[in-house]
């Protein structure tokens, strides 16, 4: 695998920023670690900043991340703001749209500071 992440504490959520190569495998092995993250932090919302390069992710494959990954993901996460800085077209609400119909609260954003306003003001 050829991804890094780095995982902030704030207030009320961990902020995971994701770099390295845009495959399968990383995504999914990203999404297994922030499962196994919040545990141990007592955090259960998560904003994950995803700056991942090379080809963009077919269809299916976006499909199958998000239906593994909210499985993997609920009951573990309260709540995940998701932005892809190199999203192109409507695949990330592709994305949001599986995640969310799987019971996991995921929103995808433009901006980091759009993802924090929503992650830090849900549930009040």
């Amino acid at each position: 695998m050829s991804y890094q992440i780095a995982i902030t504490e704030k207030p009320g959520y961990l902020h995971c920023v994701v770099t390295g190569k845009n495959t399968m495998e990383n995504v999914a092995a990203y999404l297994q670690q922030l499962s196994r993250e919040c545990e141990p932090r007592n955090c259960f919302r998560v904003l994950a900043a995803e700056h991942l390069v090379r080809r963009r992710l077919e269809t299916w494959d976006v499909y199958q991340l998000a239906s593994e990954g909210s499985a993997r993901l609920l009951g573990k996460v309260q709540a995940m703001a998701y932005v892809d800085v190199n999203a192109e077209g409507e695949l990330m609400k592709f994305a949001e749209t599986v995640a969310s119909n799987r019971g996991l609260p995921m929103t995808v954003f433009a901006t980091v500071p759009e993802a924090e306003n929503w992650l830090t003001s849900k549930g009040r």
